[in-house]
C-alpha cells in the first residue's frame, strides 16, 4: 500500500489495512509455518512533516505457529502498538545515502515521496510474533532419539549412556 506523502493533510490521515492478502502473500512467499486464525488488521495514522512522516499504529489479530519445542500448533494473539518516524531519502547528489544503516520506507516516485505502508505493517507483524513460541510453559518437547512428543507421555527409548569422556567430572563438587 503506497501513500503519497505530499497528498496527506497536515493533521495526518488514518488508514485501516485489513485486506488479508497483505499478510497471506508474504507468509506464503517466505515459506513461513504460520496460518491466520483471526483476521489481521493494522490501524495506522500517518502524519507528514518536512523531514518525513510519523507513523503510529496498532496491529491486532491471531495466528497459529508451531511450538518451538514440540512443533504442535500453537495459537498466538497479536496486539502490538508501534510508532516510528520515516525520514525522507536524501536528494540525489546530496550524499549520505546509506550511511545511517537504516532503510527508509519512503521512496521517490516521479520526484514525489511515497510511503510504503504495507512494508511497515509487515515489519511490525514480524516483530509482534514471539521469538520462540511455546504451546505451554512446561512443554517437554520431543525425544531426541525417536521424536515422540513427550507431552503425550514417555517414549520407549532407553536412557542415553553418559559420555565417558566426562566421567572424571561426575563427582566434581563446586563450593
Amino acid at each position: 500500500m503506497l501513500i503519497p506523502i505530499n497528498e496527506l493533510p497536515p493533521e495526518g490521515a488514518r488508514f485501516c489495512l485489513d485486506d488479508q492478502s497483505l499478510w497471506m502473500l508474504p507468509i506464503a512467499d517466505f515459506g513461513m509455518a504460520c496460518t491466520i486464525s483471526k483476521p489481521l488488521a493494522a490501524s495506522v495514522t500517518v502524519i507528514p512533516s518536512e523531514e518525513g512522516c510519523l507513523v503510529r499504529g496498532r496491529l491486532t489479530g491471531a495466528v497459529v505457529v508451531p511450538c518451538n519445542r514440540c512443533a504442535e500448533d500453537t495459537p498466538v494473539s497479536l496486539a502490538a502498538d508501534f510508532e516510528e518516524f520515516e525520514s525522507l531519502p536524501p536528494a540525489a547528489g546530496q550524499g549520505g545515502g546509506g550511511d545511517s544503516g537504516e532503510e527508509s520506507r519512503i521512496v521517490m516516485r516521479d520526484d514525489l515521496p511515497v510511503l510504503d505502508l504495507g512494508a511497515i505493517c509487515w515489519e511490525e507483524f514480524l516483530l509482534a510474533l514471539p521469538f520462540a513460541p511455546l504451546c505451554r510453559v512446561d512443554c517437554k518437547g520431543v525425544c531426541p532419539t525417536c521424536g515422540a512428543n513427550l507431552n503425550n507421555g514417555g517414549c520407549a527409548c532407553s536412557p542415553a549412556e553418559p559420555d565417558p569422556r566426562l566421567a572424571a567430572l561426575r563427582n566434581l563438587k563446586i563450593r
